[in-house]
């Protein structure tokens, strides 16, 4: 039997209103596509459940959010069928949270990368403690970051976005977010940040269901051909990471970690 914990999980919890969706991995809360798939399914059930009026969206841990694809999963890709599939992963993941008739709220106790900062992007109102530096390494292992880039884009600017992307080895720090509007609270401890989402999802679970899901689809509007542009961008990464240069460059990485 396969021990749970090196697979990691995602667990919903539904209480008074709020659904509270974690998910971890012990590599650092990476995102396999396991994990992805189950994450996509978790978003859209709590988006269906008459019971939840709002989301939380957050990981396991202190020191990390996300840090992105899982490199074990990129460096077996070898067709490029596996690895559209595997970025289709994200891609489905921002697809549910674009779709959800609820609010998501996301909760950033540490670091984001790449998939990790897509998430954090595609959240309605996102909320962070001061540790949760952001980095979009994907150019730094020979890909970049096309399926989470909308999601960036739309939250910071294509500005702040080219900077993330050009600049993929050096982290901006969770004030920089806050500036360029990915994060909307940035908290000194994970306490502070705790309390502030159980008062703030209190307060959104008591108000009109209708009037949130309708100001979320005005919030969303001009995205609504994003199922074939992520779908276009998936095959873009599914492509570049069969290149010697990014395989090189994964291997390397994983020898560094």
């Amino acid at each position: 039997m396969q021990d749970k914990t090196k697979l990691g999980s995602v667990d919903t919890v539904v209480a008074n209103g709020v659904a509270t969706i974690t998910f971890e991995h012990p590599a650092h809360n990476s995102l396999p596509g396991r994990l992805l798939g189950q994450l996509a399914e978790a978003i859209t059930n709590a988006g269906r459940d008459e019971a939840v009026k709002v989301v939380v969206l957050g990981s396991a841990g202190e020191r990390t959010f996300c840090a992105g694809a899982s490199f074990d999963e990129l460096i077996s890709i070898k067709d490029f069928e596996t690895g559209k599939r595997f970025f289709m992963g994200f891609a489905n993941v921002i697809n549910a949270m674009r779709k959800c008739p609820k609010f998501i709220i996301g909760r950033i106790q540490g670091k984001a990368v790449g998939g990790g900062v897509g998430l954090c992007s595609a959240t309605d109102y996102c909320i962070a403690t001061k540790w949760a530096s952001v980095k979009l390494s994907e150019l730094a292992i020979g890909i970049g970051p096309f399926v989470v880039g909308p999601a960036v884009e739309r939250k910071v600017g294509k500005s702040a976005m080219a900077q993330l992307a050009i600049n993929a080895t050096e982290w901006q720090t969770a004030q920089w977010a806050k500036e360029k509007g990915l994060f909307n609270e940035v908290f000194d401890t994970a306490e502070q940040m705790d309390a502030y989402i159980a008062h703030f999802s209190e307060k959104l679970a008591a108000f009109n269901p209708e009037a949130m899901r309708l100001l979320k689809q005005v919030f969303w509007e001009g995205t609504e051909a994003w199922e074939s542009l992520l779908e276009e961008r998936a095959a873009m990464s599914g492509r570049l990471v069969l290149s010697d240069f990014t395989v090189d460059a994964i291997n390397q990485f994983k020898q560094k970690a």
